[in-house]
Formats: C-alpha cells, structure tokens, sequence
C-alpha cells in the first residue's frame, strides 16, 4: 500500500480503522457524528472561498452548453450539422456540455438514482460483503480509492462496476443495483456510440472513428456516487479538482445539493490573460452531463478540451451521481496506445503517443492535475 507523504502513524492508524468498519461516509452519519474527522480535512487553499458566487473562488452564473439531440440520427444533413457544429463549440471552449432528448429513458435514469441511493443506505452487513480495494474484483465499493494515498479524504462512498467489455456476473453485483445497472449502462452505451460519432464528425473524421479506431467505447467502468448530507461542507470536499483519466464521461446527476459539480471556466478578456472562474452545473430535468477526458483531449490533438472539475460538499443531501466513464482500465491499459490524429490540414502533433497505463501512472503522480503536460511535445 502507497501512503501519502509524511502520514502520520497516528493518521494512518486513524484511516485503518474507518475504513476496518466497511461502512464508509454513511457509516458516519448513521453514527450522528456532527464533527468531521481530521482527515476530511483539506487545506484552506483546496477549498471553495467563501466569496460573492461570480468570482474566481465561488460558483460562476455562467452556464454550460445544453444541446438538444433531437432529431440527430434522422434524414435531415442540416439538423446533424447544427448539432455537430454545437459539439464542436462545447468540446473545445468547454470540454462540458448538457444533452437533451439523448434517447435514454427518464425511467432508466430515476430507476439508477433510485437503486445507488437503496444500496447505499441498507445495513452496514449487506454492503460489507462488496466493500474491497482490490482491483481484481470487477465490483467495489468503497469509501475513497486513494483514500491511503491523498492528503485527505473526500465525502463520498461509492460503488465501482466494471460493465464493459465483460459484465459482471448477476451474483457479483449488488442485488439493489441488479438487472438496473445493466440497463442503464446499455442505454448510456448506445448514447456514447452517438456522441463519439459527433465528436468524430466535429473533428473531420469518418463518424465511426472514435469508436471503432481509437476503441473510446470499448470499456465502460460505472461510478456510483453518494454524498451524504456534510455537517461541515466547508471543511471538505465531494471530489478535489481533477480531470478525467478517460476518453468521455456521461453523468447522471439527482437535483439534491444541485450546484455541487463545478467546472473550471477560462474566460477571456480583451487584453489580459485568460481567468478561471468556477461555474456551477445544475441539474437540468432530463439532461445528462458529458465531459472530455484526458483520453480524447490527446486524440484530438487539442480540439477538445479535457477541463478541471471538482465536487463541493452540502448541507443538503444525500445527493447520488453516477458517472459512466469511457476508458481502458485493467490488463488493457498497458498495450491500449492514444496517438493524436493526423488532420488533412499539417498540424503537426501537440503530444506524443502514450499507452493509457503511461496516462494513468502521470495522472496518479499529479493527482489529476496538468497529467497531459508530461507528454506535450
């Protein structure tokens, strides 16, 4: 097990007996704890500034792009085009954008919300039988997975189910996200071959690229996320600022504590640098959130824009998440190379080629931050 730097062997004594009891964020909750523990703590500057909401430390008004998707796969050149044209314009400003009418049913996302939220709040001895950090076992729960790494602790529990190439076996997963999971992660996949031919057009490639050249939905790992309602939000944080370690994410979001995921905005000002502000991307009814990762951000050779994007915690709560990310994990990674597309146009490449283990290793190393600099040619 790798420790973070300089860990106490009172910290890590500390970290060893809250994850011993195998019940997580929520295990301290259902215990009435009203004081976090030390080590959610995160440093002043890793937090929110408790500032007016339009600047750079607060939630900005700004809105990302929301895209209606309907009639995307009719007849109709000229409807696709528009839509192309749009995904091109949040791909590569934002790397966010919401959709609309994407085709997968309302019932199949409150269905998915529904089971995260039932699993995540049966007894401590049904969960526990899930409750592993072992990465050999293509379902896993629990509290953190670089909970012994980072320099503190995030609030959230969730659960990891690697649902494609291989589904796991009915028996592996667990009962209250049985047969919904599944059916989710189906209809999440037909979308994602939809979006990735958008985003193949918008680059100028065949529509079929992404998918079947560059294999960006190949692999399918889900995320489900639950946030408890936090006793001391400013103390702590859902998820740190990061970017994606995939190629696409699609997330499902509940509207409890909307506002929670915040995306870094640069915005640009005649004259000056560009300045990040963090914008708050609501729940929108109905609509499905899709970010660049840092997979495709190479792919595309910088076209897309894979952002930093970070969960704050609430009072408000539990708020649950799931978030499908497009990516190569597992045996795979070490032979699964991103190289960036070589456009009609001569742009010379921005990055050298790299398997995913060599992104993973830089991601890890960076803790999510600026992982591509390292191969920027």
């Amino acid at each position: 097990m790798s420790l973070a730097p300089m860990m106490s062997s009172s910290r890590l004594r500390d970290l060893q007996a809250f994850d011993d009891t195998n019940a997580g964020v929520k295990g301290l909750i259902d215990a009435g704890v009203t004081t976090l523990p030390s080590f959610f703590h995160h440093p002043p500057q890793n937090l929110p500034k408790p500032v007016a909401h339009d600047s750079p430390g607060g939630g900005s008004s700004f809105t990302i792009p929301v895209i209606d998707l309907a009639g995307v796969t009719t007849a109709d050149p000229s409807r696709r085009a528009e839509v192309v044209g749009e995904v091109l314009a949040a791909a590569n400003k934002f790397g966010f954008f919401q959709v609309l009418n994407h085709g997968v049913p309302e019932a199949s996302m409150s269905g998915m919300l529904a089971a995260v939220r039932r699993f995540n709040e049966e007894p401590v001895e049904v969960k526990r039988a899930y409750y592993t950090r072992d990465h050999g076992r293509s379902v896993r729960y629990h509290c953190n997975q670089d909970l012994f790494r980072a320099s503190a602790a995030k609030w959230r529990d969730t659960v990891y189910l690697e649902m494609a190439p291989t589904e796991p076996s009915p028996e592996e997963i667990p009962a209250a996200l049985r047969g919904v999971a599944s059916e989710y992660t189906r209809q999440v996949r037909r979308l994602g071959s939809t979006l990735l031919e958008l985003l193949s057009e918008a680059l100028g490639v065949r529509s079929g690229y992404l998918e079947e050249e560059a294999g960006c939905l190949d692999w399918i790992l889900v995320g489900a996320h639950y946030y408890p309602a936090c006793p001391e939000p400013h103390l702590t944080m859902g998820a740190t600022t990061h970017s994606d370690y995939s190629f696409l994410t699609v997330l499902l979001q509940d509207a409890v504590g909307s506002g929670a995921l915040q995306v870094l905005v640069q915005e640009e000002k005649e004259g000056e640098e560009k300045e990040g502000r963090w914008a708050d991307v609501h729940a929108v009814p109905g609509a499905l959130v899709v970010n660049i990762g840092d997979f495709l951000q190479l792919i595309s050779n910088d076209r897309f824009k894979s952002v930093q994007h970070r969960v704050v915690s609430k009072k408000e709560g539990p708020r649950a998440s799931v978030a499908c990310f497009f990516q190569t994990y597992g045996a795979a990674a070490a032979t699964k190379v991103c190289a960036p597309i070589v456009f009609p146009d001569g742009t010379p490449p921005v990055y050298k080629s790299a398997t995913v283990e060599e992104l993973l290793v830089s991601f890890r190393a960076k803790n999510g931050h600026a992982t591509l600099d390292h191969f920027r040619l």
